[in-house]
């Protein structure tokens, strides 16, 4: 059997670079996976002499003129979140189209792109399946991922869409969350709303097994997150404990935590409280069942693993829960 060559680009993100670390450490060096990355802005230092790096830019796609040269699959896990429409555009649309244009060239004959949720259209999403919701995405981080996801779809290829993504280098669920305690610490509904959540290194563990496998689904979306659903009071307990914040008292409703006074002027906080206090869990058995594999652990000792990033990152002072980029990045986030 012929060794998989894998070109990813975004290895160096929160994602990616899980992903890359992954591919680069499996199985004897006869058998790894050849790795190619494409880099930006940064360089993976981790990975040198495990895996190719080329520089280019979504953005430019002259700069990606032979990079798909000689590989098979490409595992797509870039993308642009924040910023203004056109930046967005250029990235995660524009960029998207360049990447496939340069991997149809090569006779590239695998693409698994790391998509989202948030190009739903909004609402209470309680188990649906693949392909059950309407699309509908509002802010232009989102309104051209979904531009190029369907890109990816049409050209065959795999979109894989988890929910909230959790772990050491979360820049949104985390902050979000504890934001979220400090702005509202009271119960939303008896935090009763079920969410879909993975682990980031679970995560990379499914996209990772994706890129090698014989066959993968095509021109298809597959739902990623923890096969049970995990209710809003565990995820924000476990998000509590993580960060030494006191739990919610009392209980509001969900209409009245809209019009809650602490939050007025944050013109991302609608979406913030939709996205954590209304249900958002995804049927995600099928992706379980194509891989024949499960996370490991129960969602409380995964997410208690990143506990110590966390803290690191965000800090343990209830006054001050979240740093100005990192709230920057969670508002950026909220919105898409």
């Amino acid at each position: 059997m012929a060794v998989p060559r894998i070109l990813i680009t975004g290895g160096t993100g929160f994602v990616g670079a899980r992903v890359a670390e992954f591919l680069a450490s499996d199985g004897p060096r006869a058998d790894r996976p050849a790795l190619r990355l494409l880099a930006h802005r940064s360089w993976p230092d981790a990975l040198a002499g495990r895996a190719e790096v080329r520089t280019g830019s979504l953005t430019d796609p002259a700069s990606l003129r032979g990079v798909c040269d000689g590989v098979d699959t490409v595992l797509h896990l870039a993308s642009q979140v924040g910023g203004g429409p056109d930046e967005c555009r250029a990235v995660n649309d524009a960029g998207t189209g360049a990447l496939l244009a340069e991997a149809k060239r090569a006779g590239v004959r695998r693409i698994v792109q790391l998509g989202t949720t948030a190009v739903y259209r909004d609402g209470r999403h309680l188990g649906p399946g693949e392909g059950e919701l309407e699309v509908g995405p509002t802010s232009a981080t989102s309104v051209s991922r979904l531009a190029g996801e369907q890109r990816v779809l049409a050209a065959g290829g795999l979109v894989v869409r988890p929910h909230l993504v959790y772990g050491p280098g979360d820049v949104w669920v985390g902050p979000a969350l504890a934001e979220f305690l400090t702005v509202l610490p009271h119960w939303v509904d008896g935090g009763r709303a079920l969410m879909s959540v993975i682990g980031v290194e679970d995560l990379a563990r499914v996209l990772a097994a994706l890129a090698v496998r014989a066959s993968v689904p095509r021109g298809a979306v597959l739902h990623a997150g923890r096969p049970a659903p995990v209710r809003a009071r565990e995820l924000i307990t476990a998000t509590a404990r993580a960060l030494d914040l006191p739990l919610p008292v009392g209980e509001v409703t969900y209409e009245q935590a809209r019009g809650w006074h602490g939050a007025q002027g944050d013109p991302g906080w609608h979406r913030r409280l939709s996205l954590l206090a209304m249900d958002h869990w995804y049927d995600t058995s099928r992706l379980w069942r194509l891989l024949g594999i499960a996370p490991g652990g129960s969602f409380a000792a995964d997410f208690a693993a990143g506990a110590d990033w966390y803290r690191a990152r965000l800090g343990t002072d209830p006054s001050v829960p979240v740093s100005g980029p990192t709230r920057t990045a969670a508002r950026a986030r909220s919105s898409a």
